[in-house]
């Protein structure tokens, strides 16, 4: 959807006035294009739609805080996307919730909630976006 594309809503027809595209919120760093930065990984992973993530949960959970070690970023996110996948092989619903363990700091791992929603992208294609579960 664009910006002076037509929108049917029941019987009536509207203009679309403003547009924020997925596009737009990968370039503005508000997601993460994660087929961009680990393709390896969204294959092997068995993923076959486009994925991004919020930028919180890359900041929060990809990415390896200072002072953790044994770990790395390629290896947490494998982590969230396997998950992912193991939970929508069951799913019946465009909304899926999971849990990863985590850890961030010298302590043990804790359980982070999240939730990915499937729907469609710029161009209706469907497209996966991987959030904090309190994360709209």
């Amino acid at each position: 959807m664009k910006e002076g594309d037509k929108v049917k809503i029941g019987d009536e027809e509207w203009d679309v006035l403003s547009a924020y595209s997925r596009a737009q919120a990968i370039e503005d760093g508000i997601l993460v294009d994660v087929n961009a930065v680990a393709p390896d990984l969204i294959k092997n992973a068995g993923i076959k739609f486009h994925v991004a993530m919020t930028n919180t949960v890359w900041g929060e959970y990809v990415e390896v805080p200072e002072g953790v070690v044994g770990q790395d970023w390629k290896g947490r996110l494998w982590d969230i996307l396997s998950l992912f996948r193991f939970a929508a092989k069951g799913a019946a619903t465009d909304l899926i919730y999971f849990s990863v363990l985590v850890r961030n700091d010298a302590r043990p791992p804790k359980e982070v909630r999240f939730k990915a929603v499937c729907g469609p992208g710029d161009d209706t294609e469907p497209v996966i976006t991987i959030m904090r579960e309190d994360e709209d």
